[in-house]
């Protein structure tokens, strides 16, 4: 199974690489391996976390801020959004809609 980013989703997530990095040295690389893991855990199980709304489904990261919202049509996963949890809720929702 592999991982398809919304072009929106992948620009958060250089963002808050790229902000951690400036912040402590190594600390981006820290928060893109913690995404990896996260992707990792939800490509070995994609219905384990739930559901928001329709088929889209949150994943929590344990070190970071931030939250995954994700789909799991078929046999890729699409990342919607990586959102810090000081972003407004819904600011995924928009993406949604573009996806059908």
């Amino acid at each position: 199974m592999r991982v398809i980013y919304h072009p929106d989703a992948e620009s958060e997530l250089i963002r808050a690489a790229e902000f951690y990095e400036k912040q402590v040295p190594s600390l981006g690389v820290q928060f893109l391996d913690a995404m990896e893991k996260a992707a990792a855990s939800i490509i070995e199980s994609p219905k384990r976390w739930r559901i928001l709304e329709k088929d889209v489904r949150r994943f929590l990261l344990l070190r970071f801020p931030f939250a995954i919202y994700y789909r799991a049509p078929g046999d890729h996963i699409r990342i919607l959004a990586v959102k810090h949890h000081s972003r407004h809720p819904d600011c995924w929702r928009a993406r949604l809609q573009h996806e059908g």
